[in-house]
């Protein structure tokens, strides 16, 4: 966290949903700092907030309390324009039924910078294709989206995000529906787009073990606290140890990964 000038900054956030008969508070006093070219990922158990925590910290619902600033300004306080030209968000969403190719969903990333119409510029259409190259899906481009497969489509949502050009990429759970080979293909993906193009990515997974193989850094959410460090000195702190209450599921410390007993 050696950074002075960090591109997202949670400070002392508190993270749940305000009601009518009150607050539910999921999480409290959170301070996270994602910085440039870095690959973060988000590990937590089912059910303990990481997707309350992404859509606090892409402007989705507030905070109960503390800020989310981006470049230093309040990320609430921002308008929609100056947000989308920020920070793309690839959520765990079915597409629409529409006839889309891929180049044309890819080119949705645009929307930011095209004028009202639509119309797609000389610069709109170089960030589309080098979207596409970078993500390796130029050979799928003319394809409608309905023809390809997860593992393709979720590549399309990645080069969407690109497109959109913004410093900070955040995806939920973005290897859900893949199979081992597919989501190694992903994930690697994102540690090579993270070191070429100098974004910060963040990203939710229940692919620990791939994450800290090739995570820059991890944010783990455990009932009792949420910390952010390097793997290798999560490892060392046995902070994966508490990730889950089941005495069969054991974290080997030396090997790196998690064991059943």
């Amino acid at each position: 966290m050696s950074n002075s000038n960090p591109l997202l900054q949670a400070k002392q956030i508190s993270i749940g949903y305000t009601h009518k008969k009150g607050t539910n508070l999921i999480a409290a006093d959170i301070n996270l700092t994602l910085e440039k070219g870095k690959l973060v990922s988000l590990i937590g158990a089912n059910g303990i907030g990481k997707s309350t925590l992404l859509r606090t910290l892409t402007a989705i619902q507030k905070p109960i309390s503390g800020t989310v600033s981006l470049n230093g300004k309040d990320i609430h306080h921002m308008n929609a324009l100056t947000l989308a030209q920020n920070l793309s968000v690839v959520l765990t969403e079915k597409l629409p039924p529409s006839n889309l190719s891929v180049f044309e969903l890819v080119a949705l990333g645009r929307q930011p910078y095209t004028n009202w119409i639509g119309t797609l510029s000389e610069e709109d259409i170089k960030k589309v294709n080098d979207a596409l190259t970078l993500t390796q899906i130029e050979h799928l481009a003319t394809k409608r989206h309905f023809e390809i497969s997860d593992g393709q489509l979720q590549k399309v949502l990645v080069a969407r995000a690109l497109a959109q050009d913004t410093p900070l990429i955040i995806l939920d759970e973005p290897t859900t529906h893949l199979d081992l080979l597919h989501k190694v293909a992903l994930f690697k993906l994102l540690k090579k787009l993270s070191n070429e193009t100098q974004k910060c990515i963040l990203f939710s997974t229940h692919d620990i073990d791939l994450a800290i193989q090739l995570s820059d850094e991890m944010i783990i959410m455990t009932p009792e606290t949420i910390v952010q460090d390097q793997p290798c000195n999560l490892i060392s702190k046995g902070v994966f140890a508490t990730l889950f209450k089941d005495e069969h599921i054991l974290f080997d410390a030396e090997k790196g990964r998690f064991i059943f007993s």
